[in-house]
């Protein structure tokens, strides 16, 4: 996938009255680039998660049209859409998802498992790297949310993807973690050559933005 295109999109909560603010994104013309880095700046209320599962795939409950490449999601069957989210498409969730009766590492197992696309010995080395290689064998659970986050962070990079979206990532990290998060995204989204799109209310990853948004 090339490119995700917005046409005239607006949240159905908002269908009938202006979007929320001056927004840059809702009802407007927007088109996000495989190997770009895009920022959504959004107050609360503003709708930055509901985009995010838009364009993953998991509601549809919009005005307007979004194109992966010339194709209308709308028409995407299920089975297509289970290829893109295994293929193309990686999504840190805001609420992150995690299970938490299961470890760190089988939490990260069940998106791995799926395309082998990270190999035990680079798995660690992300563990390590995001300071949380001990709780490997741990409940995530048991973890703090900042770690929790990181655990979700490390477990959507183990997948391929032409784009990556990211729903406050760093809302419960420290700098030094957000800075860590932010150079690990990076390589990985230079090695695939994707594009990659954050959302934030505040805290930022720190990233070589090409284009800046007010949602």
């Amino acid at each position: 996938m090339e490119s995700i295109t917005l046409q005239q999109v607006l949240p159905a909560v908002f269908a009938g009255g202006a979007p929320p603010r001056e927004s840059g994104i809702w009802s407007g013309g927007v088109t996000f680039r495989k190997g770009q880095y895009y920022l959504l700046e959004a107050a609360s209320g503003t709708g930055k998660t509901s985009l995010c599962h838009f364009l993953y795939g998991i509601r549809d409950d919009y005005t307007g049209r979004i194109l992966f490449d010339d194709t209308d999601c709308r028409t995407l069957s299920a089975a297509a859409w289970s290829a893109l989210r295994r293929e193309s498409l990686s999504m840190l969730f805001q609420d992150l998802r995690l299970f938490g009766e299961l470890t760190v590492a089988e939490n990260i197992d069940l998106k791995n498992d799926l395309a082998h696309f990270k190999t035990p010995e680079q798995i660690g080395r992300l563990l390590d790297a995001a300071g949380i290689a001990q709780k490997r064998d741990t409940p995530v659970g048991k973890l703090s949310f900042g770690q929790q986050q990181r655990v979700a962070f490390i477990r959507c990079l183990c997948q391929p993807f032409d784009f990556i979206l990211l729903d406050e990532p760093v809302s419960h990290l420290d700098a030094a973690n957000g800075e860590l998060l932010s150079r690990l995204l990076l390589e990985e989204a230079q090695a695939q050559g994707a594009g990659i799109v954050v959302t934030s209310v505040g805290s930022r990853l720190r990233l070589p933005y090409h284009k800046t948004y007010t949602l």
